[in-house]
C-alpha cells in the first residue's frame, strides 16, 4: 500500500473505511465515506464525521481512541452490510466475516489493508444552521441533525 500513489481527495469517498471504537468487550465499527487527512495542531490528523445517532457515537465519545481501516476493493460488500446494519439490533461483526484484531490503542481487522489508530483530540458539532445552504440542500435537506466531527492524532499507521 505504501507505494501505491493515494489520491486524498477520493480515499474516504470512493474506497470507503471502518471506523472503530470501544473496547475489546464492548466495540462497534461503521463503515464511514466522509474523513481527511491532514496536519492539526502540528500533528498528523485523521478528522471523521458521525451524526450523533449513529450506534457508534457513543463508542466515540466514550473511547480515547478509535481506528480507520480501509481495506481492498473485493471487502465493498462487507463494507456496505457494514453501514447498513445497526450494532444495536445484531451482531454485524460476526455476520459480516470479518476478524477483530485487538490492538494497544483500539480496534481493527485482520482483512484491512491499511490502518490508522488516533488519540481523540477534540469533537464538536457541526451545527446545521452553520452549514452554507447550498449544502444543506443536498447532504441535510431533511435531517434533523448534523454531524460531529471527530479529529485524532494518528499514533500508528500500518
Amino acid at each position: 500500500m505504501k507505494n501505491e500513489k493515494i489520491n486524498p481527495f477520493e480515499r474516504f469517498d470512493k474506497d470507503w473505511a471502518l471506523l472503530t471504537a470501544g473496547t475489546k468487550e464492548n466495540f462497534n465499527t461503521m463503515t464511514i465515506s466522509w474523513g481527511m487527512m491532514g496536519t492539526l495542531w502540528f500533528k498528523p490528523v485523521v478528522a471523521v464525521f458521525v451524526k450523533k445517532s449513529r450506534h457508534t457515537f457513543k463508542f466515540l465519545e466514550k473511547s480515547d481512541t478509535f481506528t480507520v481501516s480501509f481495506f481492498d476493493n473485493t471487502k465493498k460488500d462487507v463494507l456496505s452490510f457494514l453501514g447498513t446494519v445497526s450494532g444495536r439490533d445484531v451482531d454485524k461483526v460476526k455476520q459480516s466475516g470479518l476478524s477483530p484484531k485487538f490492538l494497544k490503542n483500539g480496534i481493527t481487522f485482520e482483512e484491512a489493508k491499511e490502518v490508522f489508530v488516533c488519540k481523540k483530540l477534540f469533537s464538536g458539532e457541526l451545527e446545521l444552521n452553520s452549514i452554507p445552504e447550498e449544502i444543506k440542500q443536498k447532504c441535510y435537506q431533511n435531517a434533523k441533525e448534523g454531524h460531529y466531527i471527530f479529529v485524532g492524532e494518528v499514533l500508528e499507521n500500518f
